[in-house]
């Protein structure tokens, strides 16, 4: 079954094109992972409300891989400072029981 991981990130107002720039330039160690399937990162809509990195991966066992590797420190060295982020906030993960893609998406 898919596993999926959501990391709910709240971003200081000022900070939203540094955060926004610096997914869009990442070295794609990711893209590189066995298991890997999918990211996406979203934009919240509403006041107070978090920006969203959602994985998708074949397995937990895949995700942890990740976790675990070189790319991912890589990946993450040199983060923005502490003054870019709110309260709050956290990784969740899901095993996914039941899903559709439109017709003609894959």
């Amino acid at each position: 079954m898919t596993y999926m991981v959501n990391n709910r990130i709240h971003v200081t107002p000022g900070y939203e094109e540094t955060f926004e720039a610096r997914f869009r330039a990442r070295a794609g160690e990711i893209d590189q992972q066995p298991g890997f399937v999918a990211m996406r990162v979203l934009r919240p809509q509403g006041n107070q409300a978090p920006y969203i990195v959602e994985t998708e991966w074949e397995s937990q066992d895949a995700f942890r891989a990740w976790v675990g590797s070189d790319d991912f420190k890589r990946a993450h060295a040199n983060p923005m400072p502490k003054e870019a982020f709110g309260e709050g906030g956290g990784i969740e993960q899901f095993e996914v029981v039941e899903g559709t893609v439109a017709v003609g998406s894959r």
